[in-house]
């Protein structure tokens, strides 16, 4: 949780043009002059407290907390302001989440807040998958969206069981091969061995706000990284431009997963708005049980 608010909060600066990063200058300071945590933080810790809360993934639970805490200057899309605000005003979250868009969204707001439950169901990939689907559907319908959750979760739960990146790679490739997700995974690992130039990685796997076109460079970014400073994963992520804070949240949601918390430098976590609040809340939901439901098993702590 903490990697992923650090790759946030000092991503979002560098997202998008210069009309959206001036935006982010007069926005995205708290008023002790802390980096601030965009939605992907925000949407992160709704999943924790809904854990501890009901002990159990509670969807309706999970709709209400991101509707309750959704506040425009945490950077939310447009879509997704719109189908929380919704909520609030009493829509089933399984109505508003095609209102926007029909068929429902394919971007990467479910997978930016998965990496949460594969830390908690690390021990399988596939109940890992599963969670992030799941949770994934509150606000995506559309298969992809939902596929870039699970691909993220799995992800996620294999760097804490310290698999190698090219193992991750193999694991998600042998799992998700449906197109339009069988595709990216041989650049990946390509890529791992010949790191492409910034031009390139953006040409070929992306920087965008879609699932597709920002999860495989999400993961080849946190995975490339894991034996190198994690200021190393943000200068990246930075140069890589486009959805800058999706991408280093997701990516370092992973460099956390795999060296835990007291390894994130500790000038950048006093950098970062309630980085402790984080992660009191993450020790918290560590050591309690969760029923998890049909299909998935449950944790212990």
């Amino acid at each position: 949780m903490v990697g992923l608010a650090l790759g946030d909060a000092l991503g979002a600066p560098f997202e998008g043009g210069p009309l959206e990063r001036l935006v982010w200058w007069g926005l995205g300071r708290t008023r002790d002059g802390r980096h601030r945590t965009t939605d992907d933080t925000a949407m992160t810790r709704d999943i924790a407290e809904s854990l501890l809360a009901c002990r159990a993934l509670d969807l309706d639970d999970l709709a209400q907390r991101f509707a309750r805490s959704y506040r425009w200057h945490r950077g939310y899309g447009p879509g997704a302001a719109a189908m929380l605000r919704s909520v609030r005003r009493g829509t089933d979250w399984r109505v508003a989440r095609t209102a926007q868009w029909p068929e429902g969204s394919w971007g990467n707001g479910g997978a930016m807040r998965a990496p949460i439950l594969g830390a908690l169901l690390h021990e399988d990939g596939g109940a890992a998958a599963a969670a992030g689907d799941a949770v994934a559907s509150v606000t995506h319908a559309h298969p992809e969206g939902r596929a870039g959750a699970s691909i993220l979760a799995r992800a996620t739960a294999a760097c804490v069981r310290g698999a190698s990146p090219v193992a991750i790679v193999e694991e998600v490739a042998a799992h998700h091969a449906d197109p339009p997700w069988a595709s990216p995974w041989g650049l990946v690992r390509a890529f791992l061995d010949a790191p492409p130039s910034v031009a390139t990685l953006r040409k070929e796997l992306g920087n965008e706000i879609t699932a597709i076109r920002s999860v495989p460079t999400a993961l080849y970014l946190g995975l490339s990284s894991l034996d190198e400073p994690f200021e190393h994963l943000l200068s990246r992520t930075r140069a890589l431009g486009g959805d800058d804070d999706a991408l280093g949240a997701m990516a370092g949601a992973l460099w956390g997963a795999r060296h835990g918390a007291s390894a994130l430098p500790q000038h950048l976590k006093d950098r970062v708005e309630d980085v402790g609040g984080l992660a009191h809340l993450a020790r918290s939901l560590a050591g309690v049980s969760i029923d998890w439901g049909p299909g998935l098993r449950a944790a212990g702590p």
